[in-house]
């Protein structure tokens, strides 16, 4: 069975503009992070031109997909009966996208299949996360 799910998803860029422009991102989840889940954007698609990748927690987008969530950098919130806002804040500014709830939900089940939520620690070894941290400190 794999460790890591990943998902691509139609994320629709909030801007100014009447027309909302379409971009790809994807979604991932990894069992050796398994409070975590990354959003990924393509090159072209951000203002730097590179690649740009949110680390935020399951339970958040979970949450959020029911009521407002978050109050650092990504925040999620249901808007309409089949939509769900994602917003990003960095110090360039923030960056909001629509994504089909139901594609979020696919993604959120799935990762439950991997790694049960509330079981997210057993998946984690500490002896062992703690003897590479005292290794790093000689």
């Amino acid at each position: 069975m794999s460790t890591v799910i990943e998902q691509p998803v139609e994320a629709r860029l909030v801007a100014a503009a009447p027309r909302m422009p379409s971009i790809p991102a994807t979604l991932h989840y990894d069992r050796c992070d398994p409070f975590a889940v990354r959003m990924t954007f393509p090159a072209p698609a951000t203002l730097e031109g590179v690649e740009v990748c949110w680390t935020f927690s399951r339970d958040l987008l979970s949450t959020g997909l029911h009521e407002p969530e978050g109050h650092g950098d990504v925040r999620v919130r249901p808007y309409g009966y089949d939509r769900t806002v994602l917003e990003f804040h960095a110090p360039e500014g923030t960056a909001v996208v629509h994504v089909r709830t139901g594609e979020l939900r696919r993604f959120l089940e799935a990762t439950n299949d991997l790694v049960p939520t509330g079981l997210e620690h057993l998946q984690l070894d500490l002896d062992h996360d703690l003897a590479e941290l005292m290794r790093d400190a000689y």
